[in-house]
């Protein structure tokens, strides 16, 4: 029987993240020699990796850093909630936003080519955790602000849970307007800051449906403009950032807010995990 105790079971699982059947079966392989117990449980996980990577990864956690002008947001995916939570996963995540600050990354494919003092990329340190921590682990998305002023908020869904949702707001004026802001686009998820900005096509398709639901309501034909340009007034308030109603006063609209704040929102951008 391998020399190793509970202690080390314990000790391998927080430095490696890995299951305690793998542990142990690394560790009865390494006839307790925890070094060597690291390096099965790597080189078994990264055989695993092409494995994993058809699995779903719809857990994880957002980060960001504002400071300087300059905003960054990545989002980070794991299998499971209980992955998400650990102490290495964040750490993880830690790096990987500390990597996209430094390499001003503005999307996924940039930052996980980009590489670390040492040489090692970002996509060979996710494949390092994949292996020890055994799921399928990835950067999803990442998306970089620059203005007067950039703020961020972080919001988390469950107590348990690191946060899930994350929000950058670039903006000209005060920035506790902009911490406002930011926490009204957690919760209200526009898409996009101004109805320029919503494609043509959808703006379109919006009219179609509204046309075809008034008929089918049984709406006079004099009547079909009005409400038909009332139901797509309507889904600007919904998706637009500075039609909607703020959330602290739903009496004045967003747009008004900063206008009363003495401030200019420029740009957004929002993650929630696995949306």
């Amino acid at each position: 029987m391998a020399n190793y105790t509970a202690a080390d079971i314990k000790a391998l699982r927080e430095q490696t993240g890995a299951g305690m059947m793998d542990v142990k079966k690394a560790l009865d392989e390494a006839d307790g020699d925890r070094a060597k117990a690291v390096e099965i449980l790597r080189v078994k996980g990264l055989k695993g990796v092409t494995k994993r990577e058809g699995r779903s990864a719809s857990n994880g956690l957002v980060a960001a850093k504002a400071g300087d002008g300059v905003g960054t947001l990545v989002e980070v995916n794991c299998e499971t909630d209980f992955v998400a939570k650990g102490e290495k996963f964040i750490a993880l995540a830690d790096q990987v936003l500390a990597q996209a600050v430094a390499a001003k990354a503005t999307d996924a494919d940039s930052l996980l080519k980009s590489t670390f003092d040492d040489g090692k990329t970002v996509q060979e340190l996710l494949d390092e955790a994949n292996a020890t921590i055994g799921e399928k682990i990835e950067v999803r998305r990442v998306a970089r602000l620059e203005g007067d002023t950039v703020v961020s908020y972080l919001h988390k869904t469950s107590p348990d849970l690191p946060a899930q949702i994350g929000v950058l707001v670039a903006l000209e004026g005060d920035e506790a307007v902009g911490r406002d802001v930011a926490m009204h686009i957690a919760a209200f998820s526009p898409t996009v800051l101004t109805r320029d900005e919503v494609p043509a096509e959808t703006v379109e398709n919006e009219r179609r449906v509204a046309e075809a639901t008034a008929k089918e309501e049984g709406k006079p034909e004099a009547a079909l403009p009005r409400i038909v340009e009332g139901r797509v007034n309507g889904y600007f308030k919904e998706n637009v950032l500075l039609e909607q109603p703020f959330a602290k006063e739903p009496k004045k609209t967003v747009a008004k807010v900063l206008e009363e704040g003495g401030a200019t929102a420029k740009s957004f951008a929002r993650f929630r995990v696995g949306q």
